[in-house]
């Protein structure tokens, strides 16, 4: 951990922070391969502030207490991460013409002579604690840092910090965190939502759509947890707390990778937090396990294999829409095909696919990008949402001269994505001539393999879904009875319910004529359009999910 350990020790033991012979204890006490300074601090025989300020006087430096001392972040962009890192020093203080850093170990010549090297200004050195060094490098450089030297970094802090809670050690909170995300994953969790009552903070985990309570703690930890998740994404403002935030943690579970999207926003009884975990493991989805039957798989194939216009998807948030974009893009990935992505965040990277950050802040909007990347000439172009009148237009105007064009739109239903593109001003011959096919859909939970039996439905489901004995007779109606792997709920995963509106010729004749969305949907329908619910009804009755997820979908759907 120190350069020179045996000389530390004998400064140790000349300021009488150290007996001869407790380090004679130690030393037949210690592990085999541990330093007899991190046998001493495990110990609690010793504090790593007395080992910097013994440094500190030893080499005629001055030592700093960076727990009591306000450091602009801005002033870390003079030191590289894996320097800071590998080099155990951070920058605290820029002026003029000069940097002051904070460093562990003032008798690691080679790590100061290196950091010279590597800096533009001249240094001037000082020497603080290594938990608090290690500290401000997680809040620093976190998002800079891979997971391993972050996991690094805290097992460090822990090993230090842990001494006793009440004097302000950190390690527990770290700890709690590391639990409730681990957990998170390990039940498949979508969401995390960290919340503040007025008597507890509660921890909630979104599994199959389903929020589930599943941790309470006293209120008085929700400010420590917070500003922990805040640390960890290495960009979110920790003394912020009046405004909303947002950032995002890179982690490894399992084996795997694991990106999870940030949101604080003040309430009052404190800062709520949710973490949308985005499991990198959906991005080899296709089609297939989106919940298709064959018979629309192969239609949603064919508009796929269309040279140009706009193909919609549309449903309230978290209905699977960006699953499904990200599924397109993954069947139409090819060699001889360039794809760009203009996305607001964008929550996955796709391999083969040029994708755009949206930053409103800098003036770089969805339309402004649109405007840009159509310059780079691609055959296809994924928009993550029409918001605007402006971004629609070039939408439009991008797929009338060449390009296949995806995008969301936030609507109830399919047909229902025409009056949505007029009300943002969009004429309505360019929304005939330019939308190709626009398909709603909602995701249902799907029943546990592991626990499912053959059921029956009540009257009451037999009459919402407006079945008939026949279709009943032919049906393989399911239920899961509840089981470890579906944490007693009889679900597992969640299926999509699809509703698939083609533009067809005649279809454009009515959207040009002023026709009702009650009327596109109508005439829609008697050309072979299903709705939400009825492709519901096609799953009760294959055994892939129950009546009642279905009609608590489709709710809206049930005339």
């Amino acid at each position: 951990m120190y350069s020179n350990e045996p000389y530390l020790l004998e400064l140790l033991q000349e300021a009488q922070l150290v007996t001869p012979a407790a380090l004679e204890d130690v030393r037949h006490k210690k592990k085999s391969q541990e330093s007899t300074i991190d046998a001493l601090l495990s110990l609690n025989l010793l504090t790593d502030e007395a080992i910097a300020q013994t440094l500190a006087e030893n080499a005629g430096m001055d030592y700093v207490d960076l727990k009591r001392l306000d450091v602009d972040p801005s002033v870390a962009a003079h030191v590289p991460a894996n320097s800071a890192v590998r080099f155990r020093a951070v920058p605290i203080i820029e002026g003029a013409g000069t940097l002051v850093i904070a460093v562990t170990d003032p008798l690691d010549f080679d790590a100061i002579d290196s950091l010279r090297h590597v800096l533009t200004v001249e240094p001037e050195f000082v020497v603080a604690s290594d938990s608090a060094i290690k500290q401000r490098q997680l809040d620093f450089y976190a998002s800079q840092l891979d997971s391993a030297q972050i996991a690094k970094l805290d097992a460090n802090a822990i090993a230090v910090t842990e001494t006793s809670a009440a004097e302000g050690g950190d390690a527990p909170v770290i700890k709690m965190v590391y639990q409730i995300l681990q957990e998170a994953y390990q039940n498949r969790a979508s969401d995390i939502h960290i919340e503040p009552t007025e008597k507890e903070m509660r921890v909630r985990y979104r599994i199959d759509g389903a929020l589930h309570k599943v941790q309470s703690h006293p209120l008085s930890l929700l400010p420590s947890i917070v500003s922990r998740i805040k640390i960890m994404t290495g960009t979110m403002a920790i003394s912020e707390k009046r405004l909303p935030q947002d950032g995002r943690i890179q982690a490894k579970f399992g084996g795997g990778d694991l990106d999870l999207r940030v949101s604080t926003v003040p309430t009052s009884c404190g800062e709520s937090v949710v973490m949308r975990i985005l499991d990198k493991s959906s991005l080899s989805i296709g089609l297939p396990q989106l919940g298709f039957f064959s018979d629309d798989q192969a239609t949603f194939e064919e508009l796929l294999r269309l040279p140009d216009g706009i193909l919609l998807v549309t449903g309230p948030t978290g209905s699977g829409k960006t699953t499904t974009l990200y599924a397109c893009l993954n069947s139409i990935n090819k060699p001889d095909r360039k794809i760009i992505t203009v996305e607001d965040p964008v929550e996955y990277l796709l391999s083969g696919i040029n994708q755009v950050q949206v930053k409103e802040s800098i003036g770089m909007t969805f339309a402004a990008a649109l405007r840009a990347i159509l310059r780079q000439a691609p055959n296809i172009i994924m928009i993550g949402e029409i918001r605007d009148l402006e971004t629609a237009s070039i939408a439009i105007n991008a797929s009338l001269t060449g390009h296949l064009v995806f995008s969301t739109l936030h609507t109830n239903d399919a047909p229902a994505a025409v009056a949505r593109l007029a009300d943002i001003g969009v004429k309505k011959f360019l929304i005939a001539s330019a939308v190709r096919s626009v398909m709603a859909q909602r995701l249902v939970r799907g029943i546990c393999k592991d626990c499912a039996q053959p059921a029956e439905m009540t009257l009451k489901e037999i009459r919402s879904l407006r079945l008939t004995e026949e279709q009943i007779a032919k049906a393989e109606i399911m239920k899961g009875t509840g089981c470890r792997t579906c944490r007693m709920t009889g679900y597992k995963g969640r299926i999509g319910c699809f509703e698939i509106f083609n533009i067809s010729e005649e279809v454009r004749l009515l959207i040009n004529g002023d026709e009702s969305t009650s009327g596109l949907r109508k005439r829609a329908r008697e050309l072979g359009m299903r709705t939400l619910r009825e492709d519901g009804v096609r799953k009760v009755l294959a055994g892939k999910t129950t009546a009642s997820e279905v009609i608590r979908v489709t709710m809206a759907d049930s005339d």
